[in-house]
């Protein structure tokens, strides 16, 4: 092996167990780094102290289309986007610091007890958003209301688009255990 090889390799690992950490399934794993899916199925376990999960990558554009998944993933896309246009940091490894800094902006939505809550956007599912965009079945459009930038289908007409914060369906922030939680606080 040579030294460029092995400083690839390592490399490599370093970047795994980054995205495993941050929640990265094993098919993200072998997209993005060179080793072999043995290699990253133990690194994986002894990194999560368990085996990864199995079954199929969510592949559904649509899920980032509703109120609050649009909202995150365009956060998220935006660091994204930003971090690999303006820092050193390109595709992958902008992807792993564009993720933690979407974790770090997102953790204002706390539980009543004051643990982190689950985050809405996945490693995965930021990874599944950035594929999306290279192939074209995403674009950032303009609110017309705000002007920040937010994930829409491709090709949808700009000229009326409203996002979600300044326009929330009816529904908005009211589920089920958002109103256990009201409930348990005022008891």
């Amino acid at each position: 092996m040579t030294s460029k090889s092995v400083s690839r390799e390592a490399d490599d690992i370093l970047l795994a167990t980054d995205m495993i950490r941050l929640g990265a399934r094993l098919q993200v794993l072998q997209a993005e780094t060179s080793l072999s899916y043995d290699r990253l199925a133990r690194l994986y376990r002894e990194v999560r102290g368990a085996s990864p999960p199995k079954g199929m990558l969510p592949f559904s554009v649509d899920w980032f289309m509703t109120w609050l998944p649009n909202i995150h993933s365009s956060l998220f896309y935006n660091i994204y986007r930003y971090l690999d246009t303006f820092t050193p940091a390109k595709k992958s490894y902008a992807l792993v610091q564009a993720y933690r800094l979407y974790l770090e902006q997102s953790e204002a939505g706390l539980h009543p007890g004051g643990s982190p809550a689950e985050p809405v956007l996945s490693f995965t599912r930021a990874w599944m958003l950035v594929r999306f965009f290279e192939s074209g079945l995403v674009q950032l459009s303009c609110c017309q209301q705000c002007h920040g930038q937010f994930v829409a289908h491709a090709h949808d007409p700009e000229s009326a688009f409203v996002c979600a914060i300044c326009k929330p369906p009816p529904r908005a922030g009211k589920t089920r255990a958002r109103r256990k939680a009201h409930a348990s606080t005022t008891a």
